[in-house]
């Protein structure tokens, strides 16, 4: 069956969209590119819930620098096709496993006819695949640029596990039943994104799709005043979880669309029109409404499950060998949701060059602040050898 033919994309002057194939892998991965294919190649990983659209802002300028500048739909996301669309219960999702989202990119690089990545920069959900290139093949992605999620390692594998001295690990606190038995309960919003009503929600809010969206990235935007008090955590418990919004840590019965409804009850959401225009908003609700969020929520099921997360223990012990760094919007929870891990990161990533927070924006740094994101990626592109 021939490929739907599709609307063309609101794209600026100078980024072409295209589909990339290859027999290594069933997936037509959708790029969106500019810049002459013979420069260095930078590769742009989205989070959720967006799109390689969402990197339209930096890409022009990064190519002016002499880059090829690619951006990917990736699995479960957009136009690239070919992965399970399966209802809920019935989902390969050893098919959203990490390695081989890490898979994915490889296949890309290669049809596009590169051995090597000057730079793999991510975003949110995508910060973590990003990470993950880099970690697994140093050989490859030969730096990385991590966005408003930090890099947290595979967790070692016990040692000594046969000697008579042994002792289990305690076991952690189960943090969902710690949230969930506070006086005004509340549950994790990445639980919630793996659970079987999740896609349903997203789908069809009450406020309508455009409404929702907007609200979302609103609530998650430099603009929403409680973002301005940012701050970190001193542990991964529930009496501290519950400090971040409630776009993070929920309701216990809540819906997302519940909550950004609360939320932007008093909120003027016309805020967000001059980095979010009308137009570009309408990308996503017309992405969103032709896929369906499923398959961008698989993500979530996989790293919410320990067991699916198996393959990722293959590399435990192993830290990010390329020059690495961090950049994010100083009004971003997303870099505290972790207790620890942005303070850590120099620890585990040896060629750290250090963190750098956007004044003023928020969770989508690349779109609030798209100027100041080119140029500190510049500023460690340029900094590291071709």
């Amino acid at each position: 069956m021939a490929p739907r033919k599709l609307p063309p994309l609101p794209l600026p002057e100078g980024i072409t969209s295209s589909f990339v194939t290859s027999p290594a892998s069933p997936l037509r991965f959708h790029i969106l590119s500019a810049g002459s294919p013979s420069d260095p190649l930078i590769i742009l990983l989205h989070g959720f819930p967006e799109l390689a659209f969402s990197w339209r802002k930096v890409m022009l300028p990064l190519a002016s620098h002499g880059y090829h500048v690619v951006a990917v739909d990736q699995r479960g996301y957009g136009r690239t096709t070919g992965w399970d669309t399966s209802p809920f219960p019935h989902v390969d999702l050893t098919q959203f496993a990490m390695t081989n989202l890490v898979h994915d990119i490889l296949v890309v690089i290669a049809a596009l006819g590169y051995e090597t990545v000057h730079c793999v920069v991510g975003h949110d959900f995508g910060s973590v695949s990003a990470s993950m290139c880099a970690l697994m093949r140093p050989d490859v992605f030969k730096s990385v640029v991590m966005m408003s999620h930090p890099f947290t390692p595979p967790s070692p594998l016990p040692l000594n596990t046969n000697s008579s001295d042994f002792k289990p690990p305690a076991k952690p606190s189960d943090i969902t039943e710690s949230l969930t038995t506070l006086p005004s309960p509340k549950k994790h919003y990445k639980l919630y994104n793996a659970s079987s009503s999740a896609a349903s929600d997203y789908a069809h809010p009450p406020q309508s799709l455009p409404t929702f969206l907007r609200g979302y990235f609103h609530l998650k935007s430099g603009l929403w005043p409680p973002n301005s008090r940012a701050h970190p955590l001193p542990s991964f418990t529930a009496e501290n979880l519950v400090q971040m919004p409630g776009y993070y840590i929920m309701p216990l019965h809540s819906t997302m669309p519940a909550v950004v409804a609360s939320l932007m009850s008093d909120q003027d959401a016309s805020l967000t029109l001059p980095w979010l225009s009308a137009a570009d908003l309408a990308v996503y609700v017309d992405e969103w409404t032709r896929t369906g969020f499923q398959g961008g929520l698989n993500w979530y099921r996989c790293a919410t499950d320990p067991a699916r997360m198996r393959d990722v223990e293959v590399f435990a012990g192993k830290k990010i060998k390329v020059p690495s760094t961090f950049i994010s919007g100083e009004r971003d929870w997303g870099n505290w949701q972790v207790p620890g891990a942005l303070e850590g990161m120099e620890g585990f990533c040896k060629e750290f060059r250090g963190v750098v927070f956007v004044e003023g924006a928020g969770h989508w740094v690349q779109q609030e602040k798209a100027e100041r994101v080119v140029e500190e990626v510049l500023r460690f592109s340029k900094g590291v050898e071709r």
